[in-house]
């Protein structure tokens, strides 16, 4: 299961899809991915920081959205005062 995590004042918002239903075309699994894709898109626009979050390896930045990533955490920017 995919997961994009959105950190905010809210808590902990996450948005879910099946790569393999994505793969095999599932209407439903590709809405769920461009919903995630948009989230992530709208999200570095403001600023976040997103990291892959893979079992067993260092968290790693990554720049664009990555479907096939287990997990997505989106950190928003820290502003300071």
């Amino acid at each position: 299961m995919g997961m994009l995590r959105i950190l905010s004042h809210h808590g902990d918002e996450r948005t879910t899809w099946d790569p393999s239903t994505v793969a095999v075309g599932d209407p439903e699994a590709l809405a769920a991915v461009r919903e995630a894709e948009r989230i992530f898109n709208e999200a570095q626009v403001k600023g976040a920081t997103a990291f892959t979050v893979e079992q067993g390896h260092a968290l790693k930045r990554i720049e664009r959205f990555d479907q096939e990533a287990s997990q997505i955490i989106m950190v928003p920017r820290i502003v300071g005062g």
